[in-house]
């Protein structure tokens, strides 16, 4: 090939590869932007977000002894034979929740547990705690219900909006996802994404992003107030974690 003919190869190679160049460039600045875009709306998303757990002590949290620990990182509720019982709760000792949101990761292995939220302390000394409970298993029925311990029983089951009306009717009405579609959805023996939101008489439960349940209490037996705790159930060996808690206050809903 002619001297003149490889000057004139070698321009055009640099023509063709040159706007390459620059088009993964722009790519880069665009997906640097969205990068941005994204941490904002994350960072926004979390404002007013109180941590209640500081990811390598129980400060702040209180329950029986040789149950709780942290590890890896997270709060660790562990039986390591089989559980006689009664069920046994770690307490923030932060004061009571009212209207709230609460968000937080959950991991199970074995067993039942779940998130109390305006509950009391039945028993001081067993920490047997008592009230609204947003519910979560290692099987495959009860994540996501709301369960009322030491109460009521279950007030929703997993894919219905429940309102239970002050002369005692409960109206039950179908949710967008059905419970075997919420189901799929939760990670077995992984971390998954729990979020309660209590305002006034409607209380929301939520898992990865899906609503799994809701309750209208309209009943007057329902608590306005009262404390948070993570629950250990009574049973088989099982260990459940929790990391992430955290609550955002939210101004009073209708009564």
């Amino acid at each position: 090939m002619k001297l003149s003919n490889l000057i004139r190869a070698a321009v055009l190679g640099a023509v063709v590869v040159c706007p390459a160049v620059y088009l993964f460039a722009d790519d880069k600045a665009a997906d640097d932007k969205a990068d941005a875009g994204a941490s904002v709306a994350a960072a926004k998303d979390e404002q007013g977000f109180k941590s209640l757990f500081d990811g390598k002590s129980l400060d702040g949290w209180e329950g029986r002894e040789g149950f709780w620990s942290v590890q890896d990182g997270a709060i660790t509720g562990q039986t390591k034979q089989t559980f006689g019982g009664p069920n046994t709760f770690l307490v923030w000792k932060g004061g009571d929740v009212s209207d709230f949101e609460l968000r937080a990761k959950y991991k199970i292995v074995g067993g039942n547990s779940g998130i109390q939220y305006r509950s009391k302390i039945i028993d001081p000394k067993l920490f047997r705690v008592g009230g609204y409970q947003g519910d979560f298993e290692a099987g495959k029925t009860y994540s996501g219900i709301n369960y009322e311990e030491l109460g009521r029983g279950i007030l929703a089951e997993r894919g219905t909006r429940v309102t239970l009306t002050a002369n005692g009717e409960k109206k039950v009405e179908k949710l967008p996802m059905s419970s075997e579609q919420l189901q799929k959805a939760i990670k077995q023996e992984d971390w998954n994404d729990y979020v309660i939101v209590a305002k006034g008489n409607h209380l929301t439960h939520k898992i990865n992003g899906n609503t799994t349940s809701e309750v209208i209490d309209e009943s007057g037996k329902g608590a306005k107030s009262g404390v948070l705790a993570l629950q250990l159930h009574a049973g088989p060996p099982m260990m459940v974690q929790f990391k992430e808690i955290r609550i955002k206050q939210l101004d009073g809903g209708a009564k």
